[in-house]
């Protein structure tokens, strides 16, 4: 097993704060396990919201809940929405003895109700797949993504065909179970299609005139796989510039593991020889930083023009980019200088599948992934 400390002692510290702790992320992402690892849970409450057991025993859940002492941990709690009502009700309370772990992999469903309902209550921790932090192999973890069955599979053989049948299960039964009435056969063909805008800048009328659909329609597929955490919307930032300044969002798949199967790429010979081989890179490498540097507000900038640069984030007062580049040797570009400029930033780094980390200018170097472990 793979060792999530850094993500236990993010959800210790939130339950012993909080009254209701919410850990959200994608199915099979292993939010379960690591709920099951926190010391407290040799005494806690455990309920799986989607075992008719565990259904019936909440038949009247305030009284059942509020029965118990500790911590009670609620599993895809994104299939029993009424709880939210209840969980405030019990947080309230004076005398109040229960702290809530609620477990979900749907976002709107869980924020939406967490907002109207317990509000200045909780805390929120996302949790991903596994990152370059807790499996060093990066050329393992870019080919196979992070989910824990299909790194850990015992060839690339096994971990393709488990992420096809993840595929599969999502399609035909999670969507599905979240009241959403969308054919497998149509989701899974605009998924597929989705694969090779990996990268770009979002246009609905393209993808929807390929398909045959509406943009309402595309856009309505697209914000599913956003809300199921499938699929990440880089928004982009814009600055007060006398610059045409790109205003759509840039699609990212948040595991690289499930775009490769979606792109029909086994092994990592057939990735390296992929024409999508640089667009991969640029959403995996995003993707470990997002997750290393627990960044929660991120953006790309873009104009007309050409200039660009692939994240920008701001910390501790400072803003910082990241331009990402599969090469040996990057070379710093006009587009840097100017993003530099424009932007103000204190710092771009160059992030590369090398070695080593070298400086360029005052404020741009070259750095390789790893480094941000």
């Amino acid at each position: 097993m793979i060792n999530r400390a850094d993500y236990l002692l993010r959800l210790k510290r939130a339950i012993a704060r909080s009254p209701v702790t919410a850990l959200l992320g994608p199915r099979q992402c292993g939010k379960t396990t690591l709920s099951r690892l926190l010391p407290t849970t040799d005494s806690a409450h455990f309920f799986d919201l989607e075992s008719p057991s565990d259904q019936q025993r909440l038949q009247n859940p305030e009284m059942m809940l509020g029965s118990l002492r500790g911590l009670i941990v609620l599993d895809e709690i994104q299939f029993k929405p009424e709880l939210f009502n209840v969980l405030r009700v019990l947080v309230d309370r004076v005398d109040a003895e229960q702290k809530f772990l609620i477990l979900g992999s749907a976002s709107p469903h869980i924020i939406k109700n967490v907002s109207e309902t317990l509000a200045g209550r909780v805390e929120f921790i996302e949790l991903s797949g596994f990152s370059i932090q807790e499996a060093p192999d990066i050329q393992q973890l870019w080919l196979r993504g992070g989910f824990p069955r299909s790194l850990l599979a015992n060839s690339d053989g096994d971990s393709d065909a488990w992420r096809d049948g993840f595929i599969r299960t999502f399609l035909e039964r999670d969507i599905p179970s979240l009241g959403i009435g969308v054919a497998a056969t149509a989701m899974r063909r605009f998924w597929s299609m989705l694969a090779h805008f990996h990268g770009q800048t979002w246009n609905a009328s393209e993808l929807g005139r390929s398909m045959g659909l509406s943009d309402k329609t595309v856009r309505s597929y697209l914000d599913i796989l956003s809300a199921t955490f499938m699929v990440r919307q880089l928004q982009p930032w814009h600055e007060n510039l006398r610059k045409r300044q790109v205003k759509a969002p840039k699609i990212y798949f948040r595991d690289s593991g499930l775009l490769h199967s979606l792109l029909n790429i086994p092994d990592y010979h057939s990735l390296t020889g992929n024409p999508r081989l640089g667009a991969s890179w640029e959403g995996f490498a995003l993707e470990q930083i997002i997750q290393t540097q627990h960044l929660s507000e991120v953006y790309f900038w873009s104009t007309h023009s050409g200039a660009e640069v692939d994240l920008l984030y701001f910390k501790d007062g400072k803003r910082y980019g990241v331009e990402f580049k599969f090469n040996e040797a990057p070379k710093v570009t006009k587009s840097m200088h100017i993003a530099v400029e424009d932007l103000a930033l204190d710092y771009l780094w160059v992030v590369y599948p090398g070695e080593e980390a070298y400086p360029i200018t005052e404020k741009i170097s070259v750095r390789p992934l790893k480094s941000f472990v």
